[in-house]
């Protein structure tokens, strides 16, 4: 036991090592916010409702409540910060890795040929996406449950032969357990849907189960050991039947699948399924080309009006060819059968012949389907070894000069998933009109305080494709920063014209409306974004102060209610509830609300001067003081702040100093009737 102690030892280090960067690594705008950093459920940790909820199906256009509750539990445990999931997702592949390899060498009897696969798994720059970005979560979780299902699988066969569990073997524990690890990884990633037919290849070979196909394998290597005297090898069909309850639970996936993504397919009369055709078979080679040369690598890949003639012929070419050599030499190259249909067979969900989103292909979605390319790599140099006699000492320094390129490729590639400016950046480099690369990027400026290359990063986006309604959409926001509010009502209602139900426009068109005090128009975009999306906090928190606005002070209550069950951490919604609560004269829990606004942001400029007036009506002078002291230091130039402290200090009879604070808020605001009246109630003259 100690050469694969020491493997699996080494395979984890390594690993680790190669990936430990990304502990520093920031959160990215795409997809992290709904999984997580604007994903109220995920955000409170792992609590009965948020459980309910993530067994609810079309969060996210998916269905894997397994992969919710672990970004919960990470909630929990470590935080909301990235360095917890980020770490998590490294160790997930450190055992996938681990796992891979005791897993191929349970099927085969062989220790480098299987580390080496386990190797090329772990370094190879094609996997950095499922690794580095915390929302690909569901990767490396249910890759563990895939693994841990071949697994079971191997030793119940083993069993079989061994004459412990005869017939169907639907008795047998390692069965079941296998059948139980499925259902889980389905419960992480729907992409699971294919292990039946991995299962199937495992039978030919390594397993050697297919009674039609009787061959020796490679050196006799194989984990069924030897066949006790009374084991029948079964039949194709009998194997098919074996899988029958794994063959049901993808059935059962897939619908649930389809149900949950329906909102989130390209009409097929937007792409037809000639086109979709088209790109599957170019993305097989682009895919193996990107595998043996993985360079310009990047998120997303944009989906091409359509691809040259010339390349697609190329492409089936090359597909109809590897097919035909994998077929006519499944004899005497099992390995190479299995591992060209093992890579296939895992990309038929993902490979866009039911479209969803606008990638035309992805580096995250080779996660499992390279491990076949790998196999074939790690067995055909052996065979290449023994036929040309090669030494297998320069065979050694081959594969590590080969892992030392993928590692060095690694590291570069995992460079660029540092935050988000980084990613699209890159992404704008590597690929050619990447319209949704420079509205991330953008977004990802705006945010950081620099919104005229934002701008030109939207300008750029609209200038590629004029249908892009995310590009309007943050045009809109742009214009909106500026006050410029006419012309962000435009573009936002351009982004609306070109997709009438993102409620994240419409929650920024009522928004805009709301600024010009058009607070009807306003609620109404405010409760069609809350009929598309009823857990949107922020539409919640917006139309309580539309409401509230408006009179409407007990609906505003309940909006500012509902914002804080989803957000309790949300400042703005604790302040806007308090603003309604004084409205309704419930005076103390307004204070409250304040406090923890406050609490949560302690440079909220605003509750502080609302904290600051509430204290100051019921007569608590001193801590109103300190609370307009506080807003001042953040905002010297607010002539209001000044003029209630100064009312504050002469209520404590402090007047010298009210008469400062009085002075100023009147240098601010020359007209400010309110502090010449204080001023002369003090007999302080008033220079005109």
């Amino acid at each position: 036991m100690f050469r694969p102690t020491l493997i699996c030892l080494l395979l984890a280090l390594v690993t680790l090592a190669v990936f430990s960067p990304v502990r520093k690594y920031d959160f990215i705008n795409l997809d992290d916010p709904e999984y997580i950093t604007s994903n109220p459920h995920v955000q409170q940790g792992l609590t009965s409702k948020g459980v309910v909820w993530a067994f609810g199906i079309g969060h996210a256009n998916n269905w894997h409540p397994l992969t919710w509750l672990s970004h919960m539990l990470d909630a929990d445990l470590l935080g909301i910060s990235p360095v917890g999931p980020h770490m998590v997702n490294l160790l997930f592949h450190a055992v996938n890795v681990v796992l891979l390899f005791l897993v191929l060498r349970g099927l085969t009897g062989t220790h480098w040929r299987s580390a080496f696969v386990a190797a090329l798994f772990a370094l190879h720059p094609l996997h950095v996406e499922s690794v580095a970005w915390i929302s690909e979560r569901k990767d490396v979780l249910s890759t563990m449950f895939w693994l841990l299902t071949l697994g079971a699988y191997g030793r119940y066969v083993q069993r079989s032969v061994q004459g412990q569990a005869l017939g169907l073997g639907w008795a047998s524990r390692d069965y079941w357990l296998a059948l139980l690890f499925f259902t889980l990884g389905l419960m992480s990633k729907p992409m699971l849907v294919t292990l039946p037919f991995v299962l199937l290849l495992l039978d030919y070979w390594p397993l050697n189960r297919v009674s039609s196909f009787r061959f020796q394998v490679s050196d006799g290597e194989t984990a069924v050991g030897t066949r006790s005297a009374h084991y029948q090898l079964p039949t194709t069909w009998h194997l098919v039947w074996e899988k029958i309850p794994f063959f049901v639970l993808s059935a059962i996936s897939c619908a649930v699948t389809l149900l949950a993504q329906s909102k989130g397919f390209i009409p097929v009369a937007g792409l037809p399924i000639s086109v979709r055709i088209e790109n599957a078979l170019v993305s097989y080679a682009r895919y193996l080309g990107k595998t043996f040369w993985p360079v310009d690598l990047a998120l997303p890949y944009p989906y091409p009006g359509g691809w040259p003639s010339t390349g697609v012929i190329l492409a089936v070419a090359l597909f109809i060819a590897i097919c035909a050599v994998a077929v006519w030499w499944k004899r005497r190259l099992p390995f190479l059968f299995v591992g060209w249909f093992w890579f296939l067979g895992t990309l038929v969900p993902v490979i866009g012949l039911i479209q969803v989103g606008t990638q035309s292909m992805a580096d995250r979605y080779t996660y499992v389907p390279l491990i076949g390319i790998f196999i074939i790599l790690s067995w055909g140099a052996e065979k290449a070894v023994a036929r040309w006699h090669l030494p297998k000492l320069a065979a050694g320094i081959a594969g590590v000069l080969v892992l030392g390129i993928c590692l060095m490729l690694t590291m570069r590639q995992l460079g660029y998933w540092r935050n988000t400016e980084t990613l699209f950046r890159h992404t704008i480099a590597a690929t050619e009109n990447n319209v949704f690369a420079y509205d991330n990027l953008g977004y990802y400026l705006y945010q950081h305080g620099h919104p005229e290359e934002a701008f030109e990063n939207y300008r750029r986006a609209v200038s590629i494709d004029p249908k892009d309604y995310m590009a309007y959409n943050n045009i809109g926001c742009y214009f909106y920063g500026l006050g410029r509010l006419d012309e962000a009502i435009t573009n936002c209602q351009q982004a609306l014209r070109l997709d009438p139900n993102n409620p994240n426009t419409l929650d920024n068109l009522g928004m805009v409306l709301a600024c010009q005090k058009k607070y009807s128009e306003a609620i109404k975009c405010y409760e069609a974004a809350l009929r598309l999306m009823p857990d949107y906090a922020d539409a919640h928190n917006n139309l309580g102060a539309a409401l509230n606005a408006v009179g409407r002070t007990a609906e505003a209550i309940r909006h500012y209610d509902q914002a804080l069950r989803l957000v309790p951490d949300n400042a703005k919604a604790h302040n806007n509830l308090g603003n309604a609560l004084i409205t309704e004269g419930r005076v103390e829990e307004a204070i409250e609300h304040y406090r923890q606004a406050i609490k949560l942001n302690p440079d909220f400029v605003e509750a502080l001067n609302n904290l600051a007036l509430v204290l100051a009506a019921t007569k608590q002078y001193t801590e109103a003081s300190l609370y307009y002291q506080r807003a001042l230091h953040l905002d010297p130039n607010n002539p209001k702040t000044h003029f209630f402290l100064g009312c504050v200090l002469v209520q404590r009879g402090r007047r010298e100093e009210a008469v400062v604070q009085l002075k100023e808020a009147l240098r601010l605001k020359p007209d400010y009737a309110e502090a010449k009246r204080e001023l002369q109630m003090l007999k302080v003259p008033v220079t005109e």
